[in-house]
């Protein structure tokens, strides 16, 4: 399962039911889009070094997403295929979406926008 950046604000925030569906999940990933959004986000927080560190924690026990080639012609059929539609996502979600389809992986989010992408799925809570 792909985090996405407001599943992993809810997890640290220790929203129960986030926290069942990442203990539930075989697989957990979080894309380095999301660790940015995350990270810049901790940028103005008060709790800044303590989250950084349960963040940092979190990271060596996951699986980290990188951008590669492939994920690039993912994205590039996502972002077409939904200007198409006339329904564009953020950049940053459509990347995400892009490693959630390479990866064969759903994405964890609150964002209903990701069930607009072909061939991804997204787990609420």
């Amino acid at each position: 399962m792909i985090v996405d950046t407001n599943a992993l604000s809810a997890f640290f925030d220790g929203d129960a039911a986030v926290v069942r569906q990442i203990g539930r999940a075989p697989d957990i990933a979080v894309p380095v889009i999301v660790l940015g959004e995350y990270r810049f986000g901790l940028l103005g927080s008060r709790a800044r070094r303590a989250r950084e560190r349960t963040l940092d924690q979190f990271v060596r026990s996951t699986r980290v997403l990188e951008i590669t080639d492939s994920t690039t012609r993912h994205y590039a059929a996502i972002r077409h295929d939904l200007r198409l539609a006339g329904t564009p996502i953020p950049v940053n979600d459509t990347w995400i979406a892009a490693l959630a389809r390479e990866h064969s992986l759903p994405v964890l989010s609150t964002d209903a926008h990701f069930d607009a992408v072909r061939d991804v799925s997204r787990v609420g809570w």
